[in-house]
């Protein structure tokens, strides 16, 4: 396998609605920053990767006209659709495409555009019968795993607020950030209305309109375009396909998302994550996730992610900032916030970003997330990896 780095990112403006625009717009937005950013011209991409849950939005097959959009005209284009690890599948479905040595400069751009669906009552146009065993409302079925994940772990409410904190504040240095709140603290969050015991409305992520895109090259092409490529040293995926009822203890347990993370240090030899990652951008629709996630990636022991919060160990000056970008909690549009994590990820490895850059970044992580029964880890590096990462 050929050796391939992310060359270019570039995102929209994340908002509330973008009316403005078409879906195919805001992904040639994406694209047109990306291009930019890698200093190539659509011209030089040899392939397209897509990443949008059309469900969300009630539309079928909408590759079929966004495709041309993100630059897909006369070129091979393939849609991805994953849930919540919709962005981050495509962007292990173009590294892979690269990898392979089918093509040497591969664009991954991923989309929602969420005012025009109706995810929290229904996703859409779900059929009431036929899927409801399916539990695919956000709120409800993470309230029911949280309270799990408390009651064994003994997480409070305070802490899940100090993720909700960091989270609002890291945003506020991210231009492209959806939720740009000031003054956000602990006791707001608490005081925010309650959707289901325990999340709080701030406890929870937006539904957002916007897109992202990234630029991955082989490595001679990328060693050529970028003088700090962001290299992949690990791209892995995990996924049950369970009933919803099925798995016991699921925020608690997460076996996708801890047995991909063990598979991707190993590839790179990663003993202590916490010490050796330098940032993480994981994808946490809830305040609560993220601190089960920091439990599930190995940054500590069982029932030890309430310390690392309490700690500051995870704020942008602590040993391990997580998400410095603002994470989904400030950002969520589905289809491209897993491509975000990537881009986000590759941009601190680059040094390219900006007011939330994080000092001296050489090894960084990006997650993806489905519903508990996908998780993908992706992990990028300044230096070059080895043949034996793969």
């Amino acid at each position: 396998m050929k050796r391939v780095a992310v060359i270019g990112t570039g995102q929209t403006k994340h908002t509330k609605a973008r009316d403005d625009v078409t879906q195919s717009e805001l992904a040639r937005e994406a694209t047109t920053h990306a291009l930019a950013d890698a200093g190539i011209t659509i011209h030089d991409v040899d392939a397209v990767v897509l990443s949008n849950m059309e469900l969300f939005e009630g539309r079928a097959l909408p590759e079929m006209w966004v495709g041309e959009g993100a630059g897909g005209y006369r070129k091979p284009v393939m849609k991805i659709a994953t849930g919540g690890t919709s962005g981050t599948s495509a962007c292990i479905a173009g590294y892979h495409q690269c990898a392979s040595g089918l093509f040497d400069v591969v664009l991954v751009v991923g989309w929602e555009k969420h005012s025009e669906g109706a995810t929290q009552t229904g996703m859409a146009l779900t059929d009431p019968l036929w899927d409801r065993n399916v539990a695919s409302g956000a709120v409800g079925n993470f309230a029911l795993s949280i309270s799990q994940y408390v009651a064994e772990r003994g997480i409070t409410p305070q802490q899940a607020a100090k993720v909700a904190v960091k989270a609002r504040r890291n945003a506020a240095r991210n231009t492209f950030a959806h939720l740009q709140m000031d003054g956000i603290t602990v006791e707001k969050v608490l005081e925010s209305r309650m959707l289901a015991d325990p999340i709080h409305l701030l406890d929870m992520c937006p539904q957002s309109d916007g897109a992202c895109a990234l630029i991955y090259a082989a490595e001679d092409r990328a060693k050529k375009l970028c003088p700090r490529p962001a290299w992949v040293r690990a791209a892995v995926t995990r996924h049950d396909q369970p009933y919803i009822g099925d798995l016991d203890r699921r925020l608690v347990t997460m076996r996708t998302l801890r047995d991909a993370a063990r598979d991707a240090y190993q590839r790179v030899g990663i003993a202590e994550p916490l010490k050796e990652i330098d940032v993480a951008e994981i994808y946490e629709p809830v305040s609560y996730a993220e601190l089960a996630w920091y439990e599930a990636l190995g940054f500590c022991a069982e029932g030890e992610a309430g310390r690392l919060i309490d700690d500051g160990v995870t704020e942008m000056n602590g040993e391990l900032p997580v998400n410095p970008s603002g994470g989904v909690l400030s950002t969520n549009p589905v289809g491209a916030s897993g491509v975000i994590r990537v881009a986000e990820a590759a941009m601190q490895v680059m040094g390219r970003a900006g007011a939330h850059q994080v000092p001296d970044v050489r090894l960084a992580l990006a997650t993806g997330y489905g519903v508990y029964a996908w998780s993908d880890v992706i992990i990028l590096s300044a230096d070059l990896p080895l043949i034996t990462d793969y």
